[in-house]
């Protein structure tokens, strides 16, 4: 496909003026792609009585070590409630430590232990592999457009969170991330 936003998709409709059949198939893409996403971090997790907010806290707190528990439940947009049984779960089996800040002796400031930056290995190996033989088959003009397409699917609100992760310091855009 050209890098032409009226380019054709292979049935040659013209993507600017998609129908609701085909905004449905994307829909249900977008479920089935996510159930693949997914499926091998189930498993790990459910080895180890976690579910996917487990994995969601994991996966933020590595990629922002020192993350206050305040920043991690606008993150995750979750209640304090389900955070503290998913933080108290991660703390009591030595994947996560908390430490209270220096500054603000109320703040909690979140780390990932050795345990927990195995277990974050370990889960996002599966989906960075699987994350890069998609983008491989797709090719680098498909991956722009992938993303355009999220970001554009994210509110304002969710796309600055989103920026504020993916461009700090430990992030990486395509074309520079770190090695896996």
């Amino acid at each position: 496909m050209a890098g032409n936003s009226t380019a054709a998709m292979p049935g040659g409709e013209n993507l600017l003026f998609l129908t609701d059949e085909q905004l449905r198939n994307g829909i249900e893409a977008m479920f089935f792609a996510y159930r693949a996403f997914t499926a091998d971090p189930d498993a790990i997790l459910a080895k180890h009585d976690y579910g996917r907010a487990h994995h969601r806290a994991i996966h933020f707190i590595n990629r922002q070590p020192g993350l206050t528990v305040t920043a991690l439940l606008t993150l995750l947009g979750v209640t304090k409630q389900s955070l503290n049984r998913v933080l108290r779960a991660l703390v009591e089996d030595g994947l996560v430590e908390a430490r209270v800040g220096r500054q603000d002796k109320r703040a909690r400031h979140l780390a990932l232990s050795e345990a927990g930056q195995r277990l974050e290995r370990e889960l996002s190996d599966a989906q960075r592999a699987r994350m890069r033989a998609a983008y491989r088959a797709a090719g680098p003009q498909a991956v722009a457009g992938f993303r355009q397409v999220l970001e554009a699917i994210m509110d304002s609100d969710l796309r600055r969170t989103y920026e504020s992760v993916t461009c700090g310091p430990a992030a990486g855009r395509p074309g520079q991330e770190r090695k896996a």
